[in-house]
């Protein structure tokens, strides 16, 4: 079974290529749902961050806007959020490949956006990475609500420089060139692995 790590910078399509892969019926582990189910009621992660930033839990789940804000610009605070949660990450991501290796799965895709940061790239067969030009990448970025120049860069300084993934990765996945030239690259990457995609429609 082939482990193909997805990754790419904020901004960068990351979210619309692990998408499509899903389209193409390739199975998914995506690290960031799994943080939101930790952090919603019920979830493992929340009896933790009640006890370390009790104020970002509110009605037995964990409010995400204040927990960024209580970690944002604080380094100890960061490593304390990431001792909670990158254990309980690890260990879902340990029982999707054991269920993916009972179906016999050929290959599954390992959506992680920290995969440099936090090391993940030794544990994958592949990396993919997707990448578009800065400008593109701020454009997108700034849409989004609440974003500024501010965190843009701040979180920009957590990672790892889009020229340094691309060098480092297997397949490079250019997502600001259009939605055609995009998939293609996607389908190509995925024929060079030996998967033959089950679906094609929808772009990138």
């Amino acid at each position: 079974m082939i482990r193909l790590g997805l990754t790419g910078s904020i901004g960068m399509g990351k979210s619309t290529a692990s998408r499509q892969l899903a389209r193409f019926g390739i199975p998914i582990h995506d690290a960031d749902a799994t943080v939101h189910r930790l952090l919603a009621k019920g979830g493992a992660a929340v009896a933790r961050i009640a006890r370390d930033f009790p104020d970002a839990v509110i009605g037995g789940a964990v409010d995400r806007r204040r927990l960024g804000a209580l970690v944002f610009g604080d380094d100890e605070a960061l490593a304390r959020l990431e001792a909670i949660l990158h254990p309980l990450v690890r260990a879902e991501e340990r029982r999707f490949l054991a269920r993916m290796r009972r179906r016999r799965k050929a290959i599954v895709v390992l959506d992680i956006p920290l995969l440099f940061e936090s090391g993940g790239a030794a544990r994958m067969d592949k990396v993919m990475v997707v990448s578009c030009p800065a400008f593109l990448q701020r454009q997108r970025v700034m849409a989004r609500p609440g974003m500024t120049d501010e965190k843009l860069d701040a979180i920009l300084a957590r990672q790892t420089p889009d020229q340094d993934k691309r060098r480092r990765a297997d397949i490079v996945i250019p997502t600001g060139i259009g939605r055609r030239p995009a998939l293609r690259r996607l389908t190509e990457a995925l024929r060079a692995l030996r998967v033959r995609p089950s679906g094609s429609r929808c772009g990138i």
